[in-house]
This record gives C-alpha cells, sequence and structure tokens, in this order.
C-alpha cells in the first residue's frame, strides 16, 4: 500500500535505535524525507548514512540534542519549523517501586519522556496550526493502560501522555491537525530486553530468569512485537490513509493488556 508520505517529511526523536529507527526505516521506505533527533552523533550520522544509501535523493538529515532540556527542545522545533509529521519517541522510564524511585529520578525520566514530548509538541503544533496541516505521533507505552507498581514512573508518565494525546487530538483538527498516539506492549528491543532483566532481579534475584516472568510466558504469540510492525503502524497513522483518525491511543501488544491473571 503507497501511504502517500512521498515528498514530505518527519521529524522522529529517539531516532538511534529501536522503535525510533524503525520508524525511520519505514518512513524512508515510503519515500518521506527525514530529521533523525537522538543524543548519539555517530549512532544518527550511520543511521542517515545508511537511509540515502538505500533511497538515493531522499532529504535525510540530523538533530544532535538531549530533550530532556528546554533549550534544546525549543531549538529543534525552531530548526525544522517546516516538518509534516512529528514524531515523539525519545525517553525512556526507570523500572521500580515508589519507594525505590527517588524525586530526582522521577523528574529526570519524565523531562525527556513526558515534558519532552509536551514541550516539543507545543513548538511544531503552533507552526503546523499556522499552516493548517501537520501530524503528531506519540510512541507512549502500554504500562499506560496495565497499570504496574513496580514500573511506576512509567505507568504515570504514560497515562499523562495518553490524557495528552487525546485532548489534544480532539482539538487539533480545527487547526487542520491530527494528534495520535502508539501504545507498544514489549517490544524486542535492547530496552525490552533491560527492562525484563530488572523485573527478574527483583522478582527472582537473578536477571537470567526473565524468560520465567509470568509477563514473558504469557506473551501473544508467544512473543513480543517487533520494532518495525510499531513503525509501521505509526507511518500508517502519519498517513492521510488515517486522516479521520485523531484524539485517539492505538495499542500494540497483541491483546496483552486485555489479559487477566
Amino acid at each position: 500500500m503507497d501511504l502517500g508520505l512521498r515528498g514530505k517529511r518527519a521529524l522522529v526523536t529517539g531516532a538511534s535505535k529501536g522503535i525510533g529507527r524503525a520508524t525511520a526505516e519505514v518512513l524512508a521506505g515510503e519515500g518521506c524525507g527525514l530529521v533523525l533527533a537522538a543524543r548519539g552523533r555517530e549512532t544518527l550520522e550511520a543511521l542517515a548514512a545508511s537511509l540515502r544509501a538505500a533511497h538515493p535523493g531522499l532529504p535525510v538529515d540530523i538533530h544532535v540534542c538531549d530533550l530532556s532540556r528546554t533549550a534544546e527542545q525549543d531549538a529543534l522545533c525552531a530548526a525544522w519549523p517546516d516538518v509534516d509529521i512529528l514524531v515523539n519517541n525519545a525517553g525512556a522510564n526507570p523500572p521500580g517501586t515508589l519507594d525505590a524511585i527517588d524525586d530526582a529520578t522521577w523528574r529526570a525520566a519524565w523531562e525527556l519522556k513526558v515534558f519532552g514530548f509536551i514541550n516539543v509538541t507545543r513548538g511544531l503544533h503552533a507552526r503546523m496550526a499556522a499552516r493548517g496541516r501537520g501530524v503528531i505521533v506519540n510512541i507512549i507505552g502500554a504500562a499506560g493502560e496495565r497499570m504496574n507498581a513496580g514500573y511506576i514512573v512509567g505507568s504515570t508518565g504514560n497515562a499523562a501522555l495518553m490524557a495528552f494525546s487525546r485532548a489534544l487530538g480532539a482539538a487539533a483538527p480545527d487547526r487542520g491537525i491530527r494528534v495520535v498516539g502508539i501504545n507498544p506492549g514489549l517490544v524486542a528491543t535492547d530496552r525490552a530486553q533491560m527492562l525484563v532483566r530488572r523485573w527478574a532481579e527483583a522478582e527472582f534475584g537473578d536477571p537470567e530468569r526473565w524468560a520465567e516472568l509470568p509477563q514473558v510466558r504469557a506473551l501473544p504469540f508467544g512473543r513480543m512485537a517487533e520494532a518495525r510492525e510499531v513503525g509501521e503502524l505509526a507511518a500508517f497513522l502519519a498517513s492521510d490513509r488515517a486522516g479521520y483518525i485523531s484524539g485517539t491511543v492505538v495499542t500494540i501488544d497483541g491483546g496483552a493488556v486485555n489479559r487477566h491473571g
């Protein structure tokens, strides 16, 4: 299916690996120009070179930044004011219980995963509204639906971003903009491996026993999602094929969030 993204341009944050990288690769395959944003220059440059080689003539730029810093969030928006699509993906909240996570850790995590999304959205939403078009895709996380006291920073922050996406996405069409969210469950990335190992350490005292975790043993279809599957959903939601979808959050977890026990 041709998603009609050829000639458009997307800004993808957290683009250097995992879901962000997969999303960039899918968008490039659809002919969508890219701005790749993350903290690591070498990984961004390597990805950009790979995409340019695979898609000659495709405009691919990088923007090295720390999106936990307000000044760098503002600078990113100012540098790329004309993008058609924003994919907010940067950030990863740490696992841990309320007693284990101190104030500094909460604030540091949310500066990137919560306020980073909000501030970059604010900056580019205003610019999209001035043009009367644009799409914002927030890649959030299913812990905002299935609350987990052992991942309380992530569950709470993700729930906030779900509400943010729904509230803004309900009003944004009045200005020609769509806002949608994606809630991936466990995705086969380095990040997921780190999480399940920490959960196994907390549950069994041994990170190598992660495969014994109930949430791993109960995975639908016997596997995690692939990053590319999330990227393909992001590309579809960003396209005119999803032109009447706004103010909603789509879960991609094989149905795991609605399993019980």
